[in-house]
């Protein structure tokens, strides 16, 4: 058995190029092995797989395996902890929906990997049709994005796509649109009449929906708090709303 020791080895320094935004135009990387499972349940396209030697028989019914030293898999991991698996996939390259039916989250410039991951899983769990982020919002193919959705873009659509596309796509799908704002005019969310089907905008972090968003909206809404602070995680503002409509 080849065992690949050495950084500069080729296929290695390619992989690596994948941590950067900016290589990530036909692939990226995942790592752990639920995240490896859920890709192979998802039928996801498996160029190469980096794994300990250690895994050679859990591993033996997949050819595009290259075993490497621990130091290596280190180097090509993002977590402190590597679980023995880091695997190369294809990049699915989601065009633009002719429209969008039932329930769908569009996450509005939000920045924080963590959040986005978390609030794709979210959709997920609820059982959402599909999530579209905003050409600003952050990279859902970063390793901490991917630790964060655990595997659910194997399940559900992602889509990307500007602010002002989106609004002319749920108009044209006859969504209506949910947005969460702070604004007077806006309703407290246990007021809503939970339609069937909708799209749920989540905005920034720091700033919320866009002029853009609220003027569009078919109805804006809030979580009212009886404590005092301020505002809420964005991510755990999500989880509430969308468990509430689903």
């Amino acid at each position: 058995m080849n065992i690949i020791t050495s950084k500069a080895n080729n296929v290695v320094k390619k992989a690596k190029k994948l941590h950067q935004k900016k290589y990530r135009r036909a692939s990226y990387l995942i790592e752990g092995w639920h995240l490896f499972e859920e890709a192979v349940k998802g039928q996801a396209e498996l160029i190469r797989i980096f794994a300990l030697a250690d895994y050679a028989e859990q591993l033996a019914a997949f050819p595009q395996t290259v075993f490497v030293s621990p130091d290596i898999l280190a180097d090509l991991a993002d977590s402190k902890t590597p679980q023995g698996i880091v695997a190369e996939i294809a990049l699915d390259q989601e065009e633009p929906p002719a429209s969008l039916f039932g329930r769908c989250l569009f996450l509005e410039d939000v920045q924080d990997p963590g959040n986005v991951g978390t609030m794709i899983r979210t959709a997920d769990a609820a059982g959402f049709d599909a999530v579209v982020i905003s050409s600003h919002s952050a990279d859902i193919y970063s390793l901490k994005t991917l630790r964060s959705m655990q595997g659910s873009h194997f399940h559900l659509p992602v889509y990307r796509m500007e602010t002002a596309a989106f609004i002319a796509l749920a108009r044209a799908s006859h969504l209506p649109l949910l947005a969460t704002t702070l604004s007077e005019d806006s309703l407290d969310y246990r007021e809503l009449s939970r339609p069937e089907k909708f799209a749920l905008v989540m905005g920034n972090e720091g700033q919320g929906i866009s002029p853009e968003i609220a003027d569009a909206a078919d109805v804006l809404v809030h979580i009212s708090m009886k404590g005092q602070a301020e505002s809420l995680n964005v991510a755990v503002a999500a989880g509430i709303l969308i468990f509430f409509l689903s």
